[in-house]
């Protein structure tokens, strides 16, 4: 496969499943926690705990860091709920060491890990529980909880879990909302009952909390980051307080937005995606991630993440979902480019036949690689953004048999379209050379196809000669 420039959405590896991202800096480094997805998996969650790390001053060099939590590390005497672990959280305790807040899958119960180091490998340590010892959870009584987020706030512990899905109430559990709890110094015994911040409410034409609590404290403010029961994205709430006192203030960050209609994603104009992601202040700036959802499934899920604006008041504007990442800027260099960066994938008859990002392995290497499969007519790729002035060529790597027409418009101060006649007839990868030149700068690009057939791309190649 072709050498390609990649330092974008996602931003780990192609073949990397990292979704329900928990970011967080300690020290000089900044630490990806999340679920971990399998290529072609059937379910959630399917693989042990991962982290990832990145210098506070670098966003766009990940380094792997390994294995710090496996199912086989589960020690607890109750069993109950499946084998597979869904989202955590860390944090680090007054005591200095970290603290991995999971929840096995059904279980609501909300279990702890701990180690000397950010990277692990953590240890069982418990469950939450009660002054008493009693479990939470352990009672089909008890609010049901999963997703847990973890606050410390000086001396000051606060544990976040629920939700707001009616559906899980098939494990038994009441299905309450969102809660908070305060913990001892302990970080695993609760100091206080649980406080319900937003009741259930399943209604999918409100921003409702749905589950994904996720919490932060930027200077005198608190946010709660949540997925919404109109299935719209990443929303958030602000408050003075840890425990009470949350107002919402909108959508803050989407990777399956709607464009199929009026924005209603109620008219499920487009797929429906789940989202659980968080935001954190690295160095000056902010930062908002999510997951995005690869291989036309929910069980192969990506990080994605983007730059956040923060206004005098405190309040974040909406972050566009973006092929750039946290670089923060547009593409500037002429090189190849995966064509699994897109942010958009659209067919806009039916948004269940959209192309979608896959892997495949090379059989000349055995390496992975990915791509974009199954485009379809009326099938949109969208990347954003580009600084390319002088741009005036592009080479596509494609296959497949398919034949129309190949629509480029590039979105800046100008909108410009340049309409190629498409033919590709071959199961193995070939290269289009066409040419294409832009005014506009900076811009977004849209590949619109219409035609018979359907074809994949790899990749492709921007020249400014």
């Amino acid at each position: 496969m072709t050498q390609m420039f990649h330092s974008a959405n996602p931003i780990l590896p192609f073949d990397e499943y990292i979704p329900d991202p928990e970011v967080h800096v300690f020290g000089n480094r900044v630490y990806l926690y999340g679920s971990h997805d399998a290529f072609n998996g059937q379910s959630y969650c399917e693989r042990d705990y991962v982290t990832w790390s990145a210098s506070v001053n670098d966003l766009t060099d990940w380094t792997y860091e390994g294995v710090i939590y496996r199912k086989t590390d589960h020690h607890s005497p109750i069993k109950k709920g499946k084998s597979n672990m869904y989202a955590p959280d860390v944090a680090q305790g007054p005591d200095g060491h970290f603290y991995l807040y999971y929840s096995i899958a059904d279980s609501s119960i909300i279990s702890v890990a701990k180690s000397s180091s950010p990277t692990g490998p953590f240890s069982y340590y418990g469950e939450v529980k009660d002054a008493t010892g009693k479990v939470f959870g352990a009672d089909y009584a008890d609010y049901f909880e999963f997703d847990p987020a973890v606050l410390v706030d000086g001396d000051r512990i606060f544990l976040y879990s629920g939700s707001g899905q009616k559906a899980n109430e098939k494990n038994g559990h009441p299905v309450v909302g969102l809660f908070v709890r305060e913990l001892e110094k302990d970080m695993l015994t609760a100091k206080t009952e649980p406080k319900i911040l937003m009741q259930a409410d399943d209604d999918r034409h409100k921003p409702n909390f749905f589950e994904a609590a996720s919490i932060r404290k930027f200077d005198d403010w608190y946010y709660l980051m949540y997925m919404a029961t109109d299935l719209s994205g990443l929303h958030y709430m602000m408050s003075r307080y840890p425990d009470r006192g949350f107002e919402h203030k909108g959508l803050l960050y989407a990777t399956s937005q709607n464009t199929g209609n009026d924005g209603s994603s109620t008219q499920d104009a487009h797929l429906i995606e789940n989202n659980h992601g968080s935001m954190e202040k690295i160095g000056n700036g902010y930062y908002v991630f999510n997951h995005r959802h690869t291989n036309r499934s929910h069980f192969s899920r990506q990080t994605v993440g983007d730059k956040l604006e923060r206004n005098a008041d405190g309040t974040f504007e909406t972050a566009t979902y973006t092929s750039q990442g946290l670089r923060g800027r547009p593409f500037d260099t002429y090189a190849t480019y995966p064509a699994a960066m897109a942010c958009q994938l659209n067919q806009r008859d039916n948004p269940a036949e959209a192309p979608f990002v896959t892997q495949e392995e090379d059989k000349e290497t055995g390496k992975t690689y990915s791509l974009i499969k199954q485009i379809i007519d009326k099938s949109e790729l969208h990347y954003k953004y580009f600084s390319l002035p002088d741009l005036k060529r592009m080479k596509l790597r494609v296959r497949g048999q398919a034949e129309g027409q190949l629509t480029i418009t590039l979105d800046g101060n100008e909108k410009e379209e340049i309409k190629w006649k498409l033919f590709v007839d071959s199961n193995e990868w070939m290269t289009l050379d066409r040419p294409l030149m832009t005014q506009n700068d900076p811009f977004s690009m849209i590949l619109s196809f219409e035609g018979e057939g359907s074809y994949d791309i790899e990749s492709f190649e921007l020249f400014n000669y």
